[in-house]
């Protein structure tokens, strides 16, 4: 399978009716609209600008003297120098919808390849498991990428003043890096939006962790989504590193979309991960 920009997307079909089957499809879907409107509706995806989640740790108070508008404008400054940087990057993802007791219902592995400002593509290296949640979650899920990196699907869903108040928690490491503890709330309910915490690098300004789940419910068939995403530093650059979403679904059960990012290549070198 190959996407590219050139590759029209499909509209939606008409929502099929309750039978064992048109219950499956339906939810499906919901499970890919719900991962797209998190993780890729305003968090940081490329250079930079998910069980429930565990009981947060006890926080160090944060010593330094930052404030919330001084958060937003690292964010916004770094990503800029960031993105300027990065003409283009490669990763091999493996996308996987399992179950609570971790049986695969299914799973994909791709390339994508990302070129400045707004060109991404993916191709199917393997793929296993049930051929409609592989069409009709992940392979929407990359349509919908496609898509959203193109500005065809523009909403106003970035971390800005605009839409979230941020509250300094205090400070942790977290995989090494020092790190402010933020909490993330939401202006307006909105599905497009999230509640939860963010975890940023306080010497890069670069996210490395965000947990929380949607500002609204995106549907009456979820009766509970959460997201963890975690990012990792790659030379001078922060990629997603992993993807969990939890959601449980009326009669449907809890469900998990997992999925995990490699970078093979960045700016036409080959990554020090690509090379293991």
């Amino acid at each position: 399978m190959l996407l590219n920009v050139s590759r029209p997307v499909p509209k939606q079909p008409a929502a099929p009716a309750l039978s064992s089957t048109g219950v499956c499809e339906r939810v499906s879907f919901l499970v890919v609209y719900l991962a797209f409107s998190i993780l890729f509706a305003g968090l940081p995806i490329t250079g930079q600008i998910q069980g429930h989640l565990a009981a947060p740790d006890v926080l160090q108070p944060s010593p330094l003297t930052v404030n919330p508008e001084q958060i937003f404008a690292g964010l916004v400054k770094h990503n800029e120098n960031r993105n300027a940087k990065l003409r283009s990057y490669s990763a091999i993802r493996t996308y996987a919808v399992t179950d609570t007791n971790g049986k695969v219902q299914a799973k994909e592995i791709v390339r994508m390849d990302y070129v400045a400002p707004d060109r991404k593509a993916f191709a199917t290296i393997k793929e296993e498991g049930s051929s409609i949640v592989r069409r009709l979650v992940l392979g929407r899920l990359m349509e919908s990428e496609v898509v959203a990196a193109l500005g065809q699907d523009h909403r106003d869903s970035s971390i800005t003043p605009a839409n979230y108040r941020l509250l300094v928690l205090g400070e942790e490491d977290l995989g090494g890096h020092h790190c402010l503890v933020v909490e993330a709330l939401p202006k307006r309910k909105d599905k497009y939006l999230f509640e939860g915490r963010m975890w940023i690098d306080s010497t890069d300004f670069a996210i490395v962790r965000i947990a929380g789940h949607p500002a609204k419910n995106p549907s009456f068939w979820i009766t509970r989504a959460d997201f963890v995403r975690e990012y990792e530093k790659n030379g001078d650059f922060w990629f997603p590193a992993k993807d969990e979403t939890f959601v449980d679904v009326k009669l449907y059960g809890k469900k998990i979309l997992t999925i995990v990012h490699r970078v093979d290549s960045i700016n036409g070198a080959k990554s020090a991960a690509g090379a293991l």
